[in-house]
């Protein structure tokens, strides 16, 4: 069973129009009504998730699990729209078409209870059978740059695993994280789920996000954030997964197919003006063909400006310069914006066909070292395909996240992905191919390069358990 179109109407409207309301009393259900999964506090929400995940675990099957995951999905898919407007208008990043790409893409490829293989083994001394197990209740700290992504992303996720979530929204993005956890715990219960089985609080803080690190009813964070965040929830003394950031390079030889290089790298760097921590970065290039591959960018969207222009440009987007090969500090206010408003500031006038702003800048230059999370793109020529992979190692910071090659040689793209040991490795693709958009196989926007999972599935959200029958149940 899933939720009806006039079900789901009544529950938007009443979502979104007690959204704004002041604070909850503690009791009360963030003003949502029952089953929204909204807290006043962090215990009520906590507790909430504690109660439906002891049903799912003990009361439901894999059969009622994998049911609530098309729930979820169909419910999910009928509100894309408005979920991406709604996560542009308020947080004021990036692009509803883009949004809308990205929550497609969760709703139809995160895995579901597929993913929970059990492995057997039999022999002279009977039966061994591995499965997973789900840990209880787990706390996931979501980000500003992807909220009702990450949140049906990990709702599906955990939820195949057998867990309850309490999510902690960013404060900036409360609005779209409460409507997508209501539609989320409304789908639940048509599918013959538990309420509540998805909560967060109603007013999230920084001090909200502390407490759920250490609440004792947490027995597993999911935290994707800043070095800060990732920091304090591994020093938590709990089991942590942790997404931290990235500064994906990606590079250009001279075998490559420049056209489509070209083109899928403006692609990858724009997508969602560039608040993806997987997005492109910067631009690394073979000198021979530097020119060419800028001619090609500059046909699919990319508007170079001149050194003089980027001098202003660095005044804008940087709250700090701390200089040549120096991660520098940015200027908020520009993350996620369109290229055309970031141009404005320096009295360039363009229209919103203009994806990135293309900047050439010498292989120190601090823009290379700096995670801008907005459509504009350092692009640097070197002289050989070896001086590209010595600058990208170094500007992508050690992080681990993500890199990219566009190029036709088998051997450059196996000693590429070696050296730069990054969770996601693309070749000759835009970087969210890398994430299933346009690529095979499932996706995640958990991206767990600081503690080795990689992208993250179900039985990331699980614990192993192992059972032997002790000289018994071989039939051969």
């Amino acid at each position: 069973m899933t939720v009806s179109e006039q079900q789901l109407q009544s529950i938007v409207q009443r979502v979104l129009s007690r959204l704004d309301t002041p604070a909850v009393r503690p009791g009360r259900s963030g003003g949502l009504g029952p089953g929204d999964g909204i807290y006043a506090t962090l215990d009520e929400a906590v507790a909430a998730a504690s109660q439906a995940q002891k049903v799912l675990e003990w009361q439901r099957t894999l059969g009622d699990r994998q049911r609530i995951i098309e729930s979820i999905r169909t419910t999910l898919m009928q509100n894309v729209e408005m979920l991406a407007s709604l996560g542009v208008e308020e947080t004021g990043l990036g692009r509803v078409e883009d949004k809308i790409a990205k929550n497609k893409l969760v709703i139809t490829k995160t895995p579901g209870t597929e993913d929970l293989t059990t492995t057997a083994w039999t022999g002279d001394h009977g039966l061994t059978l591995y499965e997973f197990a789900p840990w209880g209740v787990i706390g996931a700290i979501c980000p500003m740059t992807n909220p009702s992504e990450t949140v049906i992303c990990n709702s599906i996720g955990m939820i195949a695993s057998g867990n309850g979530v309490v999510f902690g929204p960013h404060p900036n993005a409360r609005r779209v994280t409460h409507l997508t956890i209501s539609l989320i715990n409304q789908a639940v219960v048509a599918a013959g789920g538990p309420p509540s089985l998805v909560t967060c609080v109603a007013e999230p803080t920084l001090q909200v996000a502390q407490s759920l690190m250490t609440h004792p009813g947490i027995r597993l964070l999911v935290v994707t954030g800043g070095p800060a965040v990732v920091k304090a929830a591994m020093g938590s003394g709990k089991k942590t997964i942790a997404a931290g950031p990235g500064n994906p390079p990606s590079i250009c030889d001279e075998t490559a197919d420049l056209d489509k290089a070209g083109r899928d790298m403006v692609r990858g760097a724009s997508f969602d003006n560039n608040i993806i921590c997987c997005d492109e970065k910067e631009f690394l290039a073979v000198a021979s063909i530097a020119d060419r591959l800028k001619d090609v960018m500059r046909k699919n969207g990319a508007l170079e400006i001149d050194a003089d222009q980027y001098e202003r440009l660095k005044k804008v987007i940087l709250t700090v310069d701390k200089g040549p090969g120096q991660e520098s500090d940015i200027n908020k206010k520009f993350v996620g914006k369109n290229a055309s408003v970031i141009l404005k500031e320096i009295g360039v006038r363009a229209d919103d066909s203009v994806k990135i702003v293309l900047v050439e800048v010498n292989r120190n230059d601090t823009l290379l070292y700096t995670e801008q999370l907005m459509p504009v793109i350092p692009f640097t020529r070197l002289r050989d395909f070896d001086e590209c992979l010595e600058l990208a190692k170094e500007v992508e910071l050690g992080y681990g996240h993500t890199s990219s090659i566009h190029s036709r040689d088998i051997t450059r793209m196996s000693h590429m992905a070696r050296v730069m040991n990054t969770a996601i490795f693309v070749k000759n693709g835009p970087h969210y191919a890398g994430l299933g958009a346009g690529g095979e196989g499932p996706t995640s926007f958990t991206i767990a390069h600081p503690t080795g999972e990689g992208l993250t599935y179900p039985r990331h959200f699980s614990r192993m358990r192992r059972c032997a029958v002790v000289d018994s149940f071989r039939i051969v």
